[in-house]
C-alpha cells in the first residue's frame, strides 16, 4: 500500500551552497528513511542518508543498478539514460567495460598527464589576464578548463568541445517542462551521433587518444560499440559538468572563507588537503541520483528492505553525517576521518576520482601562486547561480586582481 505519511522529497534551488534542509533531516531520521519522490511509480522508495548505510547499500550486490526498464519513483521528469551505459547495470559486465579505459586514469597516467594539463589551464588564465579585470572566471578558466582537458584525453577536435558543452547541459538537467525533455533527448542523441562517427574515423586513423583505444577494444571483441558509444558519452558529458561546477564551487569558497584563503596563500603545499575537504564540504549535488532495487529482502542498519525496493542514496549526506565527521559544516583542512565519498563508493564509484582531483589541485594552485589578489568583483550575494543542474554551481564568477 501507499505510504502517504512519507514525506515528499522535491528539490528546488537552493540558495548559493546552503546544505538541503531536508538531508539535514534524513541524517537525524535514521538508517533508512521513507520518502516519496515527485515523478514515477510508485512514488515511495528508501532513501540513504547516513555515511554506513550510504556505504553498505553501495557496495552489497544485493542492491543492483539494472534499473533500466523497471517502474520507479524519480526526482526527475525525464530518465534518459544512455543505452548500454555502465551506470546502469552490475557487476561483471559492469567491471569488464571500464576495465577498457581504467589504465587511463590511474596515478601514472595521470603523472604524465600532468604537463598538458597545466598547459591548458596556465593558457586560459593568459587569456583572461590579457583581457583584463573584471572577468568572469566561469567563462574564461572553470567551463573551458574541463571541457579542454576531456577533449585532450577522449581525443575530441577543438572546434567541436563547445557542442559537448551544449549537449551536457541539456542532458544533465532537472527537466521542467516536455520542451526540455525533448531537448534533453535530442542532445543524447546528437552527442552519441558524434562519437560515433569520430570512432569511425579513429578506426581508419587511430592517434594517441582513449577514443583509439576504446575502438581497438571493438575491434578486438573486449567491448561492443554501443558500449564505447555509452562509456564516452558518460566520461565527455560528466568530465565537463562535474568538474566544471566542482572547481567553480571550490573558487567561490576560497574567496569567500578568508580563513581559508590565508591558509592556502601562506602554504600552498596545503591544496590538496584543502581540495579533499571542499569535496566533502560543498553539497554539489541536488537531490539525489539513481536508484538501487534490492533483489532480496535486505536488512540495512536494522531497517528491513523488502525485494524489488528501490532505494536511493545521498553522497551529499553521508559526507555531512556527524557521527563521522565532528562539525561537519565547518571547513577544517587538517580534519582527520575516513575518506569522503564525493565520488561515489562501490563498484559504481566515479571512474576518474585522480583527473578530477588533478583538475581541482592545479586550479586552485595555479590561481593563488598566479593571482594572490583574486578576489570578487561583487558581493557574495549578487554571485548567480545556476538553475535545475544537478551538480550545483554558480552561472558565472566575476572577479578582479
Amino acid at each position: 500500500m501507499p505510504d502517504e505519511t512519507a514525506p515528499l522529497y522535491e528539490v528546488s534551488d537552493l540558495t548559493a551552497l546552503d546544505f538541503d534542509p531536508f538531508l539535514r533531516e534524513a541524517l537525524r531520521a535514521g538508517p533508512l528513511v521513507r520518502v516519496r519522490l515527485p515523478h514515477g511509480a510508485p512514488q515511495e522508495c528508501w532513501l540513504a542518508a547516513r555515511y554506513e548505510s550510504v556505504r553498505f547499500v553501495t557496495s552489497d550486490p544485493r542492491f543492483s543498478r539494472d534499473i533500466v526498464g523497471r517502474p520507479l519513483p524519480t526526482m526527475n521528469k525525464h530518465f534518459i539514460p544512455l543505452d548500454r551505459a555502465v551506470s546502469f547495470v552490475d557487476p561483471p559486465y559492469h567491471t569488464r567495460v571500464r576495465s577498457v579505459v581504467s589504465s587511463a586514469f590511474n596515478r601514472s597516467a595521470m603523472a604524465a598527464l600532468r604537463p598538458r594539463v597545466q598547459a591548458v589551464l596556465d593558457e586560459l588564465i593568459d587569456a583572461m589576464i590579457r583581457v583584463g579585470p573584471p572577468a568572469d572566471l566561469v567563462q574564461h578558466v572553470t567551463s573551458p578548463f574541463p571541457s579542454h582537458v576531456t577533449g585532450v584525453l577522449l581525443g575530441v577536435p577543438e572546434a567541436d568541445r563547445p557542442r559537448l558543452c551544449t549537449w551536457a547541459n541539456a542532458v544533465l538537467t532537472r527537466a521542467k517542462d516536455e520542451d526540455e525533455i525533448e531537448r534533453a533527448r535530442q542532445a543524447k542523441e546528437e552527442g552519441s551521433a558524434f562519437f560515433a562517427d569520430l570512432a569511425r574515423r579513429r578506426r581508419s586513423e587511430p592517434q594517441d587518444d582513449l577514443i583509439s583505444e576504446m575502438q581497438a577494444a571493438v575491434s578486438s571483441g573486449r567491448i561492443e560499440e554501443e558500449e564505447l558509444l555509452a562509456l564516452v558519452t558518460l566520461m565527455a558529458f560528466n568530465g565537463w559538468h562535474a568538474v566544471r561546477n566542482h572547481t567553480s564551487n571550490m573558487v567561490y569558497v576560497l574567496l569567500t572563507d578568508q580563513n581559508l584563503r590565508s591558509r592556502l596563500l601562506d602554504e600552498p603545499h596545503a591544496v590538496p588537503a584543502a581540495v579533499e575537504e571542499l569535496l566533502r564540504w560543498i553539497p554539489h549535488k541536488h537531490g539525489v541520483g539513481q536508484a538501487r532495487i534490492a533483489t532480496e529482502d535486505v536488512e540495512v542498519g536494522g531497517v528491513l528492505v523488502r525485494e524489488g525496493e528501490a532505494v536511493y542514496v545521498s553522497y551529499v549526506a553521508a559526507n555531512w553525517d556527524e557521527r563521522v565527521y565532528p562539525d561537519p559544516h565547518l571547513i577544517d583542512i587538517d580534519r582527520d576521518g575516513p575518506p569522503h565519498l564525493a565520488f561515489g563508493h562501490g563498484p559504481h564509484h566515479c571512474l576518474a576520482p585522480l583527473l578530477a582531483r588533478l583538475e581541482a589541485e592545479l586550479l586552485l594552485t595555479t590561481l593563488i601562486t598566479r593571482l594572490p589578489g583574486l578576489r570578487l568583483a561583487v558581493d557574495p550575494h549578487e554571485v548567480v547561480w545556476q538553475k535545475n543542474v544537478l551538480i550545483r554551481g554558480p552561472l558565472s564568477l566575476p572577479v578582479t586582481w
